[in-house]
């Protein structure tokens, strides 16, 4: 919801925003201006030309939604999300004073708490290097995104098992480092020569040793394979800076995201060509993401983000209570947890059709030759 707001006072595309057919001429409009700290977000009335993004703004239902209007009423970003079942707080680093202070506020509950806290500092610090303005200019003259759902679906055609998404990460934080000697070229390049569909780039750098300029190289290096950046996105200046390095989709986590910022994500997504996984882990956060428009990509998500256990029988679980709604979404994404061809066949019956693996293949000699093995045979190209 934070993305949103903040698009009152910056230089979006006009396309990022849908207004109605209405053509009558508002007197004034309701803009949202953030209060400092907790207090309420004042509203203030000024003329609204037809040519101006606040006049569509008007008339576009995503901006006047409940939950614009909660938070405008004084409602916490972090009240209006746990409302949704989102257990991760947001703005509540000591380093944020307008935030209050205290020891509760300032110790992480768990690991992707933590991981979301440092992300927004990282993120504050890039956009003060390079404004949003520049990263939207840098996205629209990258080159045009390549196709992420065709390529899941046709390699799921083609193999007979799910599609696979093999992912390039150096270390993880539950597993500390995977691999010493770490090339995300080669790496890449033998996951496409021995079948992977699609590729997952983790650019996160603190907790797991990744980065943007790994899928900048990747991208540059003549791989042909459609990229997901597999970040921890809490602003719409890492979609444009994902875009402008090469992505071709990313990864966003219901467990951190409000609806609404998924819905604004989804449409800054469908305007740059990109594709949206959209993670979920439990049942409540599926419930929430098959309620929204324009889904096309749904990743269960068997390792919770909060306590990074593993288990494998939470996609079975989820598919056997939402399995139709969710087929009828589009390709269904099983993610972490998958290491034997007995896992890939345990998801698929369940109704998989893509699954994201990186431990098990990183953790080999040769990731890329290892896919014939997490699959039981070599996979068509």
């Amino acid at each position: 919801m934070e993305s949103l707001v903040a698009a009152t006072s910056a230089s979006l595309p006009r396309a990022a925003f849908s207004p109605s057919s209405s053509s009558r001429t508002p007197s004034v409009l309701r803009a949202v201006v953030p209060g400092s700290g907790n207090a309420a977000a004042r509203g203030v009335r000024c003329a609204a030309a037809k040519d101006s993004v606040f006049y569509e703004l008007e008339h576009d239902e995503m901006f006047n939604s409940a939950e614009v209007f909660q938070w405008e009423s004084g409602k916490s970003i972090n009240a209006i999300a746990a409302a949704q079942g989102i257990r991760i707080r947001r703005l509540c680093r000591p380093r944020y004073p307008s935030e209050g202070t205290g020891a509760d506020r300032a110790v992480p509950r768990n690991i992707l708490e933590q991981i979301i806290w440092d992300k927004e500092v990282e993120v504050s610090q890039r956009k003060a290097k390079k404004p949003l303005q520049k990263v939207i200019e840098a996205a629209q003259h990258a080159p045009p995104p390549r196709d992420f759902v065709g390529a899941l679906d046709t390699a799921h055609r083609r193999n007979g098992v799910p599609a696979l998404i093999a992912e390039v990460k150096k270390a993880s934080p539950s597993r500390g480092v995977l691999r010493e000697h770490f090339n995300p070229v080669e790496i890449a390049q033998s996951y496409q020569k021995n079948g992977a569909a699609c590729l997952s780039i983790l650019t996160d750098e603190k907790h797991f040793q990744g980065s943007f300029e790994n899928m900048e190289t990747v991208r540059n290096s003549g791989v042909k394979c459609p990229l997901l950046c597999k970040e921890f996105v809490i602003d719409i200046w890492q979609i444009y800076y994902a875009r402008s390095k090469g992505a071709d989709a990313v990864l966003l986590i219901a467990a951190v995201l409000p609806d609404l910022d998924i819905k604004y994500m989804l449409r800054i997504c469908r305007n740059l060509g990109m594709t949206a996984l959209i993670e979920v882990h439990d049942e409540r956060e599926l419930d929430r993401v098959l309620k929204i428009d324009g889904v096309q990509l749904i990743g269960i998500n068997n390792r919770s983000l909060e306590t990074f256990e593993v288990d494998t029988a939470n996609t079975t679980m989820l598919l056997e209570r939402r399995g139709d709604i969710i087929r009828n979404k589009g390709i269904l994404v099983g993610e972490s947890g998958l290491f034997t061809p007995e896992d890939v066949s345990y998801v698929h019956n369940a109704g998989v059709s893509a699954v994201l693996v990186g431990e098990s293949l990183l953790t080999r000699d040769d990731p890329g030759r290892a896919i014939a093995g997490l699959f039981g045979k070599e996979l068509l190209r």
